[in-house]
């Protein structure tokens, strides 16, 4: 069973050496812009960081480097009992200097399928992200980051994509700034990637999710034959939201309604499991058991 086991890893892997993902990190994206831009007057990124994310405070500004904010809504206790807020960074623009997505990123931009030529014709990127922002209950966290994602939108609207470094996710601008859903969802929309794979030499595919561990939140993942992949990704997206709900209430061995034709269907059910991702990279994922659908073998 090792063996079989190590065998079907170095199928799936694409980089065993990978470290581990630490969850709860530094959130980042890249806009990706054609030319080179200035950061807007302080006065207007305040403005507008204040109409999508409440009172705020400018830690910093310097239009040739970096700006900086706090805003006042999302507070944290520090060990001494103080509060304090988190900081949202903009960096000025900026040469990109390597490469923002790897051979296997590209093969997953599913959501912008004009992605590698985006990538080709935008020598520019600006990174924005959010510093000690990991104590935050990871819905007001999530809350926030939509926020600040929809004004960086309004902000640079020269931009020609966002690229979200956790889960390589890449929208169009246009995107981030029309999503009509409600905040949980466009967290979902924006920063987690539902991937597909084909695995070489067999019938078996694989449909994963990446970007909820900047929540604390594990992946789902979905290792199968015989299914629609729209379907699987489907059920990966509703499993994803009910997860995002609840605070992932599984355990081991719990059962999510499975599928029949195509349908939901409780009779049918699919048990649930804490695993290691069989997919760089690495990170804890729920495992989905698709029943008569299952590739591979469980270690029991």
């Amino acid at each position: 069973m090792e063996e079989k086991t190590n065998e079907k890893q170095q199928i799936l892997r694409q980089d065993l050496s990978e470290k581990e993902d630490r969850p709860g990190g530094i959130f980042l994206v890249h806009l990706l812009m054609e030319e080179a831009c200035a950061l807007p007057s302080r006065e207007k990124m305040m403005e507008t960081m204040t109409r999508h994310l409440g009172a705020l405070d400018c830690v910093n500004y310097d239009d040739k480097s970096a700006a900086c904010f706090s805003p006042r809504e999302y507070l944290m206790e520090s060990e001494d009992g103080k509060s304090f807020s988190p900081i949202l960074f903009v960096s000025a623009c900026e040469k990109i200097e390597k490469p923002i997505l790897n051979e296997l990123e590209l093969t997953q931009l599913w959501d912008c399928p004009d992605g590698k030529e985006i990538l080709a014709s935008c020598p520019y990127q600006i990174i924005a992200s959010d510093m000690m922002a990991a104590g935050l209950d990871y819905k007001q966290r999530a809350k926030m980051l939509v926020h600040y994602m929809q004004a960086l939108a309004e902000l640079f609207p020269t931009a020609m994509a966002f690229v979200f470094e956790t889960s390589k996710k890449m929208l169009t601008t246009e995107e981030i700034a029309s999503c009509e859903q409600d905040w949980e969802r466009c967290f979902l929309r924006y920063a987690v990637n539902i991937r597909f794979f084909k695995i070489r030499g067999t019938d078996d595919c694989m449909v994963d999710s990446v970007g909820m561990s900047i929540l604390f939140l594990p992946d789902v993942q979905y290792h199968y034959h015989g299914l629609k992949v729209e379907a699987v990704v489907k059920h990966a997206y509703d499993v994803l939201i009910y997860m995002f709900d609840q605070d992932c209430p599984f355990e081991n061995g719990d059962s999510v309604a499975g599928l029949r034709e195509g349908q939901y269907d409780d009779a049918v059910p699919w048990k649930v499991y804490y695993e290691e991702a069989l997919i760089q990279p690495v990170r804890q994922v729920v495992d989905i058991d698709t029943g008569e659908y299952a590739a591979g073998e469980r270690e029991e």
